[in-house]
């Protein structure tokens, strides 16, 4: 679930990465294109400040002034929109930025605590396999090969608790005439589930009848 979150934040930031570059593209146009008439109509002004010329041709240069004065209105009004674009991108990018980094964090840490739950494990799997090969010499040659030969079958669990009237491997409660012949049964007699054929270890908390 979280994998997935990080791979759907990846794609959104580098989309949002993607048009911040390509409004910071319009952007340095706009503000090219409005020093383009800047720098004209200063010439202009110059021209026109100096008197040199004809009559005609000092009033077709204010003529074009006031034609510059607007264009470069126009595009001062467009380069906003545009600067006003660019900086909502860049929010989101650095929005989605900081969940990333957030995420990276969280799946950090969890990937640390999976590990030592982990490691955890294998060390208590070599505590119980240490004492299990320890009592294996004491149990049954016969008993042992039935523990193995269910184990194989079962999962990997040969043996399960009887608690309250039910099979740990299974989880099914046990019927009636089932419970009845654990009951008869030796202490020392194996016994076995019906429905599993996991070897049954009964206890107080069996919920054997009396």
């Amino acid at each position: 679930m979280l994998k997935e979150k990080a791979r759907v934040l990846d794609n959104d930031l580098a989309n949002a990465r993607v048009a911040v570059s390509d409004v910071q593209r319009d952007v340095d146009k706009a503000e090219a294109d409005v020093q383009l008439v800047r720098d004209r109509a200063a010439r202009d002004q110059s021209r026109l400040d100096s008197g040199t010329g004809s009559a005609k041709d000092l009033q077709a240069l204010q003529h074009e002034l006031e034609s510059l004065a607007r264009r470069q209105t126009e595009l001062e009004d467009a380069e906003i929109d545009i600067m006003e674009k660019a900086e909502e991108l860049g929010a989101r990018a650095s929005a989605l930025d900081a969940s990333r980094a957030d995420l990276a964090v969280t799946l950090g840490e969890l990937g640390a605590a999976l590990d030592a739950g982990l490691a955890q494990l294998e060390t208590e799997r070599e505590q119980v396999a240490g004492q299990r090969d320890s009592i294996r010499p004491q149990v049954d040659g016969a008993l042992l090969a039935l523990y193995e030969k269910v184990r194989d079958h079962s999962g990997g669990v040969g043996a399960a608790e009887l608690r309250q009237r039910r099979c740990g491997g299974c989880r099914l409660e046990l019927n009636g005439g089932d419970l009845q012949r654990i009951t008869s049964a030796a202490p020392d007699e194996v016994v076995r589930c019906e429905e599993c054929g996991r070897i049954l270890v009964r206890t107080a908390e069996s919920g054997l009848p009396a």
